[in-house]
């Protein structure tokens, strides 16, 4: 896997409860098969071309806007070819340099 994406949509013009319709997105990247996780503010995926990653943002974003008249979105690519396993590793590297006796 070699693409790494963080992103997040925000539907405009719904009010302020947006999480039903987030979820939408949510759906679509679980759907794809893709690695992901999703936070409070983000929701990664991972694959092997960005074009494969940015396709599934595409029809998150598009699951949303046809809930919302406006959805803005916010994008974060890490772009390695030779990366195995981002979405883990990375996090995998921080714990090891915070396990005690480091």
């Amino acid at each position: 896997m070699s693409a790494l994406v963080a992103f997040s949509v925000t539907p405009l013009g719904v009010g302020e409860d947006v999480g039903e319709i987030v979820a939408e997105a949510v759906r679509v990247v679980r759907a794809s098969g893709l690695p992901n996780q999703t936070n409070a503010m983000f929701t990664l995926v991972e694959g092997d071309t960005l074009d494969e990653v940015l396709d599934v943002v595409r029809k998150a974003v598009e699951a949303v806007a046809s809930r919302a008249p406006r959805v803005s979105t916010v994008i974060k690519v890490d772009y390695r070819p030779a990366a195995e396993n981002a979405l883990a590793e990375k996090v995998q590297a921080v714990e090891r340099y915070l396990a005690p006796g480091r």
